[in-house]
């Protein structure tokens, strides 16, 4: 006769291979009745025997009533973004890169793009042990009580061939038929509608209430394997051992050895992604084997190994009804397109971008024109072309905006750019309360305040510009409309652990114009002090890699305001970081100053990456080509022959890793 325990294993043991049959392999063995028995069965020796609960165990999969706040983990492995394509033509340019760059035979994997929010999954000891979204892909959150609920992710893997500690990254979707049944609610709810089904699975996933979450009914898709001791180096035959383990790994997966195959997988789910239940919005293509994969290595933002090509957009008819415009935190002012509601890529579209006023004239838009309106990339609407044989009882030619829609000041618009701008940069309320909430975004400073929050702080009289928060205290918050003690102190707790935020994520966090995360990088490094920064002239902020006149030119107009000065002023006596910290500085040394380095081939001892990374550290410059103004080309195996005849020619001395690492002694 079996223990209390076995009854209770072996149940569990049922239940997961009946999710897997039901779920994953589209092959249910049991009836619904057969399978509620089991699960019955279960959760009453569970509850009978507590000793033995385990938080994968089948039943957790309903979730739990449980409110709880998710807690922000570092990613292992960073979860980087794919760069786009949207043609053929770029697909060739691709593949082609790869073939200069490798000099060797290699196959690419072609997988469908899910439409779906990123998730990366550890298991350990093949049980599932932490889930975590994307976030900045640096640091998510943690989710796993709530992907416990997807019924397509297995809590334990089958089999008994897989590593100690593995990492599987994927999508997680809301199918088709729950997204529209989920809104229909929502209507009759008289709800917010979600816009589509990404944005859906998303919110989802980020709920409080895992038991809401589990009502949901998420699917997955898992398409990377990362760890020390993965199964194969081929990254095909990694999602065939991870389908194997009991994981969801889509059947729409070929491995190429040519453009012609690769293009003949592009055309054929163009058409038959149509009949899918899930949405998909491209194609990745990713060089199979992981050895090349490492030897290509990464941009700033992208790995050179793999691309996503991107479906060509629908198109649908609709009427344009009227224009109204946008202030952005930088003042730069954008026309929105107001449309008859239509149909677009599975969303209801209501607005379109217009981008600016040449586009607007080309278009010749008139109000109650037929307007052509498609998907950019499947993401921002965007108006393409005029029905003009439609036309019919014609609306008033549309006409630039004059003045600004928020504060009444005149636009202006600056020689050889296509962007008006609200010159009011002082007191334009949008601009403003944009700039604010550019400043506690994740990627900056990184205060969990919201939009509406920053509304009501600004009405109130409490916030002026981003330095009013660290002037906020207690009693400010707790006489607020619908404020509690822990809403405030929560606030107040995040606005002060924003005090450690770096130097540079403060530099991105001030908003100035065309200073995004990585010039601001750059711009740390460079100077290492807000100071420095400040003094910096023209020729010294053309100086730094990547910085180019206009951005300089925007630092410097920055900083010459009086009213710039004294804000950041107040930053730095509330205690922001602004100095590079000891342990950065630490690093940095002046060994390469004032030397420029080629690299090319593949290495042994570190990736590209990390040696461009050494090389702007210790001071020097790194540069994709060979020229007059070269002092070294860093060579590998398999170093590009134009590179090397160019280097031979102007008389660049060639040298290897050993002797570079030697420089840095």
């Amino acid at each position: 006769m079996q223990t209390p325990k076995e009854q209770i294993d072996e149940l569990r043991r049922k239940l997961h291979e009946c999710n897997h049959n039901y779920y994953v392999l589209s092959q249910p063995t049991v009836s619904d009745f057969e399978f509620d028995a089991l699960m019955r069965q279960l959760t009453g020796l569970e509850a009978q025997y507590p000793q033995y609960a385990d938080p994968n165990s089948p039943s957790v999969r309903v979730g739990s009533d449980i409110n709880k706040n998710f807690v922000q983990v570092a990613h292992r492995y960073p979860m980087l973004s794919l760069q786009n394509t949207y043609s053929e033509g770029e697909v060739a340019e691709f593949y082609n890169r790869v073939k200069r760059a490798l000099n060797e035979d290699f196959e690419v994997v072609c997988e469908l793009k899910y439409d779906g929010t990123s998730i990366s999954l550890t298991y350990e000891d093949g049980r599932l042990s932490q889930a975590v979204t994307r976030g900045d892909g640096k640091h998510g959150d943690e989710v796993t009580d709530n992907v416990r609920t997807v019924r397509s992710i297995p809590l334990v893997l089958q089999g008994d061939d897989f590593p100690q500690n593995i990492e599987l990254r994927g999508e997680i979707l809301m199918p088709w038929g729950v997204f529209e049944a989920l809104n229909k609610e929502r209507e009759e709810q008289e709800e917010t509608l979600f816009a589509n089904p990404r944005n859906a699975a998303s919110g989802t996933l980020k709920m409080q209430d895992s038991k809401v979450v589990a009502s949901r009914r998420l699917d997955s898709y898992m398409y990377y394997l990362l760890g020390e001791k993965l199964p194969s180096d081929s990254h095909y035959e990694n999602l065939q051992t991870a389908r194997r383990w009991g994981l969801h790994v889509s059947t729409a997966v070929k491995k190429c050895k040519s453009l012609e195959e690769i293009f003949d997988f592009l055309k054929y789910w163009d058409a038959e992604r149509k009949e899918l239940p899930v949405a998909t919005d491209g194609v990745v293509l990713k060089v199979d084997s992981l050895t090349q994969q490492r030897n290509l290595g990464y941009t700033s933002k992208f790995p050179r190994w793999a691309i996503a090509y991107k479906f060509n957009p629908e198109k649908a008819l609709t009427r344009l009804d009227s224009v109204s415009y946008q202030v952005g935190r930088t003042g730069a002012v954008t026309p929105v397109a107001n449309l008859d509601p239509v149909l677009l890529s599975g969303t209801t579209v209501k607005r379109a971008s217009l981008y600016n006023e040449d586009a607007i004239n080309a278009l010749d838009l008139h109000i109650g024109d037929k307007v052509y309106v498609e998907k950019g990339g499947e993401i921002i609407p965007k108006i393409t072309g005029v029905d003009k044989e439609a036309r019919f009882m014609l609306g008033p030619k549309v006409v630039f905006a004059k003045r600004c829609p928020d504060c009444d000041t005149p636009l202006v618009r600056d020689e050889g750019e296509a962007v008006y701008y609200c010159p009011n940069s002082s007191h334009c309320p949008t601009q403003i309360k944009g700039r604010i909430e550019h400043f506690v975004t994740r990627k900056a400073m990184n205060i969990t305040v919201g939009p509406e929050t920053i509304n009501l702080l600004y009405d109130e009289g409490l916030l002026k510009d981003a330095a009013d928060f660290y002037a906020l205290r207690y009693d400010n918050l707790i006489q607020l409309d619908r404020w509690a003690e822990t809403s405030a102190r929560n606030l107040l707790a995040s606005i002060e652990k924003s005090k450690q935020t770096p130097y540079e994520r403060v530099l991105y966090a001030l908003g100035i114009r065309y200073v995004g995360e990585t010039v601001a990088q750059k711009l740390a490094q460079a100077f290492t002090d807000i100071d420095s920064l400040r003094q910096a002239s023209l020729e010294q902020l053309t100086a730094v890699e990547e910085i180019g006149e206009r951005i300089a030119q925007s630092v410097r107009e920055f900083f010459d305001k009086p009213e710039t000065l004294a804000f950041v002023g107040r930053l730095c006596d509330y205690g922001l970081q602004f100095a590079l910290s000891e342990e950065a500085l630490a690093q940095k040394t002046d060994k390469l100053s004032g030397l420029t380095f080629v690299i090319s081939g593949v290495f042994a001892l570190h990736s590209r990456d990390e040696y461009k990374a050494m090389i702007q550290q210790n001071g020097g410059k790194n540069s994709g080509s060979v020229s007059k103004n070269t002092d070294y080309v860093l060579a590998g195996e398999n170093m590009g022959p134009a590179k090397l005849e160019k280097a031979a020619k102007l008389g660049v001395k060639i040298i290897d890793e050993q002797t570079f690492l030697g420089m840095l002694e």
